[in-house]
């Protein structure tokens, strides 16, 4: 284990490995319930998107684990599940719908394979890189706080403080502080540490109740996709080709710049290439064709993973982990339901990542305003718009603008002129 997942040149341990993905799991398993939750409103049955989240967690993340050997979860995304209930309303039923997906998810694949992806990281400016990850740290922590009622609507300002009255609220500030200690005495697995004690806590303060804890698996009635060759004849039938390019560069920028964002956290990430990045991008690209198959929207690489890394996470181990913790709760769901109801035993873990994901802003050069304003963008837009993927289009159509007015057009690479149109397209007329 120590040779495969190569620990000792990583500068680490099973031990922390395996503490990284349980934290890592425990920060990202709210999709379990939240994917079902979201594509039921498709017609979808609860049961089936439960299992297809699992199992397209499960493939995407053991990818991730033995071929790449990053740290990184893979699950159905965010924003790709409520994009996809706008494709069933707009007039087909759930299940050509997924034909839209499993196409985006070939072409993927047949991406992955090549060295465009690669090409496309090494291709992204570092003053984006470092945007990236800050980005995508205040997303992280405002979902967080949103989650636990810490951050709530408002009319007026759009959010506001939440009632601090409200237990669960309180809860959730005590974690964040209890976390804050714990990780500046430098106690080793400080956020699963605090996730523990605000479990007990929640327990105790009857914020939940177990009133059982297994059920066998349940796979649903059906598959979705029985003939590789019928969702190619949908999309044509259909016209959905606007909906296979949707998902298509929204699940590439999702995962790649989540990918960046952790990595470079990590220190995985050298002189601005990663290893094994061909065989990282694949994860969410076969994760994405096998879910489309089962009953979920396009995966992507989890932003949460960030968790685990601040928890000493380096290797596949973290993310091999975190697959088998999938695979294990499709037999809990009755006990992880309920764990997973109270948003204040995982939010803390998110703000206190998205602090350290801050950082990464002493790295970009806010005197030069032609590289400051579309880093300011990419950090700006992605916890407004609650897309990382949004955040990303933006930062790459104001890149070249900057850049192309400041007289040096001919130093951005040819991949950021390419997507700047891709993205416009995709945000102006296929949104």
């Amino acid at each position: 284990m120590n040779k495969f997942f190569q620990l000792e040149q990583n500068k680490t341990t099973v031990q922390t490995e395996v503490l990284a993905g349980l934290t890592t799991f425990l920060t990202m398993a709210y999709i379990i319930v939240v994917n079902p939750v979201i594509l039921s409103a498709a017609g979808i049955p609860f049961n089936q998107i439960f299992m297809a989240t699992i199992v397209s967690a499960v493939v995407g993340t053991t990818w991730m684990a033995l071929a790449a050997n990053y740290p990184i979860g893979v699950a159905p995304g965010l924003g790709l599940n409520a994009y996809f209930v706008t494709v069933v309303a707009g007039g087909v039923d759930y299940k050509t719908a997924f034909s839209s997906v499993f196409v985006a998810g070939v072409i993927f694949l047949l991406l992955s394979f090549t060295t465009f992806r690669e090409r496309l990281i090494g291709a992204i400016p570092e003053t984006l890189k470092s945007a990236i990850t800050a980005g995508i740290g205040l997303f992280i922590a405002f979902v967080g706080l949103r989650l636990a009622g810490v951050i709530v609507g408002n009319e007026e300002s759009l959010v506001a403080l939440g009632n601090l009255h409200d237990p669960a609220v309180l809860l959730t500030l005590f974690g964040i502080v209890l976390s804050v200690v714990l990780m500046v005495l430098n106690v080793k697995g400080a956020l699963f540490i605090g996730m523990v004690v605000l479990t007990l806590i929640s327990y105790v303060m009857k914020l939940i109740q177990f009133d059982g804890f297994i059920a066998l698996p349940n796979f649903g009635s059906e598959l979705m996709i029985t003939n590789p060759i019928t969702p190619f004849t949908d999309i044509v039938s259909h016209g959905l080709y606007g909906a296979v390019i949707s998902f298509l560069l929204i699940t590439v920028f999702d995962t790649t710049g989540t990918m960046i964002g952790v990595t470079k956290k990590a220190g995985l990430m050298k002189n601005g290439t990663l290893k094994n990045a061909k065989q990282a991008l694949l994860s969410d690209a076969l994760g994405t064709t096998v879910g489309s198959i089962f009953g979920t929207s396009p995966t992507t690489a989890f932003a949460e993973s960030g968790t685990g890394v601040a928890a000493g996470g380096r290797t596949g181990l973290t993310a091999l982990t975190i697959a088998v913790l999938f695979a294990l709760s499709s037999f809990f769901y009755p006990l992880f339901s309920v764990i997973s109801s109270v948003s204040a035993i995982t939010s803390p873990a998110l703000v206190i990542v998205g602090t350290l994901m801050m950082a990464s802003t002493a790295e970009i050069d806010w005197s030069d305003l032609s590289e400051a304003f579309p880093a300011f963008i990419v950090i700006l837009t992605m916890p407004l718009t609650g897309s990382i993927a949004t955040g990303l289009a933006l930062g790459f159509i104001t890149y070249p603008i900057t850049k192309a007015v400041k007289g040096q057009a001919k130093t951005v690479h040819p991949f950021v002129y390419l997507f700047a149109v891709l993205f416009i397209i995709q945000l102006f007329f296929l949104t």
